[in-house]
């Protein structure tokens, strides 16, 4: 039986992925730190499949993660410190975390033997920073980071929206494709970066087969509704599950790639099995925009709550004003096509959180992006 390793993989999206490789056949290790930001209660979450092999460590321990990557054959590297906002203060952890546990695993499989068939690494879409734009006048640009000054209470949409650096106009936002600048807004996006090009690079030199995935906004069930740093359709979700308005940033008009997990695995489950895959990058998105203030409205009707998205018209530092993804690179070469709707997963993703104990910490996340200047 083929043996792949996950790191990180007792998170939301590796614990899915756990549930597909055991079906496909394959025996599956687990190496996790149990980090109480994800796991509170710093114990094995019931939702990971009982029949995985569960090693607790961390990636930033070379010899303990030397010894489940030398019994592996393949690697989804998925460990990673996660929070956009959270890196711009705590630089030294998500290094620490998402850089040198990188190099940690890297430099084991230069220097010691191995027989690992592929790595694919969970890249991001943060690495792009904004997304990619059009003026009617000048053409195709890839927007710089947006230094917008105290913007409380000013609701005209053209305050917020990119502008063409040549003309000045607003300009529409168009997908974000593979080949786009990756010019990155945030600590996290950076380290990000960061694994992806380390992987591509070792895996090119050593001739280790090597994919990264640029995942967008994925959501589904498992996601941590008491982790404030989590996806904002967990994080509102934890809001109205307290009967708290979900908080909005800006006038609540950018938009993302929101994606449904069960989507995402199945374009990892091909990038493992197909050798069209190897030493490529690919968006995983569906290619649909959608906006925060969508978001929130659509799972606040579905709850059936009498309450309204609180819309601050405040800047974050760091956030993109739009970025969805350009998908035809991975239909192409993958065959990969997003089957679930954005309505239909927002249904089933309030389903499942009816289950689940949900602790609001978005104030105190606010009380901490105030005192550092970021909001």
């Amino acid at each position: 039986m083929k043996k792949v390793l996950i790191t990180g993989g007792a998170g939301f999206i590796g614990s899915h992925l756990c549930d597909a490789l055991l079906e496909n056949g394959y025996g599956v290790v687990v190496f996790d730190n149990l980090d109480q930001q994800v796991h509170p209660e710093g114990n094995i979450p019931e939702y990971l499949n009982r029949n995985v092999d569960f090693v607790k460590g961390d990636v930033r321990d070379y010899s303990k993660l030397k010894e489940v990557v030398c019994n592996a054959d393949f690697i989804f590297h998925f460990a990673s410190a996660v929070g956009v906002g959270q890196s711009q203060y705590q630089i030294s952890k998500y290094v620490d975390v998402n850089i040198c546990g990188t190099a940690n695993l890297l430099d084991i499989l230069v220097n010691s033997r191995h027989h690992i068939k592929k790595l694919i690494v969970a890249a991001s879409m943060s690495s792009y920073g904004e997304g990619k734009a059009r003026c009617k006048k000048c053409g195709i640009f890839k927007p710089a980071l947006r230094n917008i000054p105290e913007g409380t209470g000013v609701k005209e949409k053209e305050y917020w929206e990119i502008k063409c650096p040549l003309c000045g106009d607003i300009a529409d936002s168009i997908p974000t494709d593979e080949g786009s600048l990756l010019d990155s807004n945030s600590i996290y996006a950076i380290t990000k970066k960061e694994q992806e090009e380390m992987c591509l690079l070792i895996g090119k030199l050593y001739g280790i087969p090597v994919v990264s995935l640029r995942f967008f906004n994925v959501y589904g069930p498992r996601q941590s509704l008491s982790n404030p740093y989590t996806g904002v359709a967990a994080i509102f979700i934890s809001r109205i599950k307290n009967n708290k308005p979900p908080v909005i940033f800006e006038d609540g008009l950018q938009t993302r790639d929101f994606i449904w997990v069960d989507d995402v695995i199945r374009a990892n489950i091909l990038a493992l099995e197909n050798e069209k895959a190897n030493q490529q990058y690919f968006n995983v998105g569906t290619g649909k925009p959608v906006s925060i203030l969508d978001v929130a409205k659509n799972l606040i009707n579905l709850s059936g709550k009498k309450i309204h998205p609180l819309v601050t018209y405040r800047f974050r530092k760091g956030d993109v004003r739009h970025c969805y993804a350009d998908t035809r690179k991975i239909e192409k070469v993958l065959g990969f096509k997003p089957t679930f709707s954005f309505e239909r997963g927002m249904l089933n993703l309030l389903k499942w959180s009816d289950s689940v104990i949900a602790e609001d910490r978005f104030i105190s996340v606010m009380e901490e992006l105030k005192k550092k200047k970021l909001v």
